[in-house]
């Protein structure tokens, strides 16, 4: 579907969408599988690309729920935050770096592995 299609189709199935959804039984359709060429010459990073459809819906959900769980999250938790990064995590370190801290930790959840490093 077209993204100028989609208003139509909103309009159309409005209510079975809404009713899936809050009855648990939307299914969003397969993601479409592209690969994307990276700086390093004949490597390709997968990207899944949802149905327009699909990704309004994921948005809206995100528009409702961020509110709610972004207030749970660690001030120093960086990681898939909106206006946090990379860049604000080592900028954070720094700061640690400077007021007396001798360790750095890298939680991630999907890892058993819990690394740390000691600030010489």
């Amino acid at each position: 579907m077209q993204v100028d299609e989609l208003l139509p189709y909103l309009k159309e199935n409005q209510d079975t969408l809404i009713q899936e959804i809050k009855g648990g039984r939307f299914k969003p359709n397969p993601v479409r599988r592209v690969e994307i060429p990276k700086e390093t010459k004949g490597e390709f990073r997968k990207l899944g690309v949802p149905t327009v459809v699909d990704r309004v819906i994921q948005q809206a959900i995100i528009q409702e729920l961020t509110p709610i769980y972004e207030e749970q999250f660690s001030e120093n938790s960086f990681g898939f935050q909106p206006k946090k990064g990379a860049h604000d995590a080592l900028k954070q370190c720094q700061k640690n770096v400077n007021e007396g801290y001798v360790y750095v930790v890298d939680m991630d959840l999907e890892s058993s592995l819990i690394p740390y490093a000691r600030v010489s």
